[in-house]
């Protein structure tokens, strides 16, 4: 992907372009795809190869592998005139959070996914390392993503590279985030889902690129708010054009806010 960001010849819109796609690939780099399509909301734990001990059924749900697309799915497409099914009704703040995250979503599923997809549009949308960091400090537990190993930071410092921008970003750089489609990939008990948000990217420096990158957190349930928890980042999700037959067809859902 680096091989797309380099010439000083490239326009800033190929260069917002490639770092898209760089982005969708990167947003969770420790971790392989795996091509076996899995069905989604599925949530039964899977041993662990050449344990005795069965994987706890969280680590099971998380590292479950997702569809598998091509790098190019992340391009805009034609829109599908296949019926997606019943969108997925996402409740709306009631307060605004730390590091200026909306928050007070409800203790369900949807509200886990609203949750979710708040924290990577604060943290993308600030278009900074410092706004990023931010976020993250805020809403992750212990034990969980970090200021360095988020890949939503990391995220954030690809598209900043790729525009020759330093940590601090720039007055004339945008970045909005929209999520567009999702899914619950499961959920254990009332306290530990794990949402998959496909959004939109918009990037403009100059000119103005799109395309589409997916996230999926650990998200558990904290005393009064979603945050996202320990242990790995989840399973790749496949980062497609929203409402595509693809899109559709890897088990995403529209989202609709309530």
């Amino acid at each position: 992907m680096v091989t797309l960001l380099a010439g000083a010849g490239l326009a800033v819109a190929v260069l917002a372009a490639g770092a898209i796609l760089a982005v969708a690939h990167a947003v969770h780099p420790a971790l392989e795809h795996s091509a076996a399509a899995v069905p989604a909301g599925s949530s039964a734990a899977v041993p662990i190869a050449g344990t005795a001990d069965r994987t706890p059924p969280e680590d099971a749900l998380a590292a479950r592998p997702m569809p598998a697309v091509a790098e190019s799915a992340a391009h805009p497409g034609p829109v599908s005139d296949r019926d997606p099914g019943a969108p997925i009704v996402l409740p709306s703040a009631t307060s605004t959070g730390p590091a200026g995250v909306p928050s007070g979503f409800p203790h369900t599923p949807e509200g886990a996914l609203a949750q979710l997809a708040a924290i990577d549009q604060s943290a993308l949308q600030s278009g900074s390392m410092d706004g990023a960091r931010a976020v993250i400090q805020e809403w992750a537990v212990p034990d969980g993503p970090t200021t360095t190993s988020w890949s939503g930071a990391q995220a954030v410092r690809t598209l900043l590279d790729a525009a020759g921008l330093s940590g601090g970003g720039s007055a004339q750089f945008a970045v909005v985030l929209t999520p567009l489609m999702g899914q619950i990939k499961g959920s254990v008990g009332p306290d530990f889902v794990v949402p998959c948000v496909d959004f939109e990217l918009d990037v403009t420096l100059q000119q103005t690129a799109r395309g589409a990158i997916a996230d999926c957190q650990r998200m558990v349930w904290r005393t009064d708010r979603w945050l996202i928890g320990p242990g790995d980042e989840p399973a790749v999700p496949p980062s497609v054009w929203p409402d595509t037959d693809l899109a559709i067809s890897v088990g995403y859902r529209d989202l609709r806010h309530g």
